[in-house]
């Protein structure tokens, strides 16, 4: 299953040269991850309190053509891979339904306190299945 989250280009986005700065994807990427996630009950708070944090562990970046002012971006995300305590992600940046960029994002979860590995709530690894 994949979702599309939507957002348009401001001038805080781009670089020097008029077009997004290649770091602001990550941070697109970042915000439809979250809200496809939060689709299947992930809610950042009620999982820092139950002593659980998600990290990303790797990335895979291509940037095709730049991105400009004012432009209308989707972000299509899928989830690719479902483990225990870790997640992996394909997003695809998109306007006029042209690819701009594209990631593969790997994720894990932790506890906040020790930094070590720790399982996925039940209720959220069984919603996550359901993205597969």
């Amino acid at each position: 299953m994949m979702q599309d989250y939507n957002l348009r280009v401001y001038y805080e986005d781009t670089d020097a040269q008029g077009v997004v700065y290649y770091a602001n994807y990550l941070k697109f990427f970042e915000r439809a991850r979250t809200e496809y996630l939060r689709s299947v009950g992930y809610e950042q708070m009620k999982l820092m309190k139950e002593e659980i944090i998600f990290v990303v562990r790797g990335l895979e970046m291509k940037l095709h053509r730049p991105a400009r002012l004012d432009d209308e971006i989707t972000v299509r995300t899928k989830l690719e891979k479902l483990g225990k305590v870790s997640f992996d992600f394909k997003q695809t940046a998109l306007v006029d339904n042209q690819t701009i960029a594209e990631a593969k994002i790997k994720c894990g979860s932790l506890n906040p306190n020790s930094f070590k590995p720790s399982a996925l709530p039940e209720y959220l690894h069984k919603g996550m299945k359901k993205l597969l």
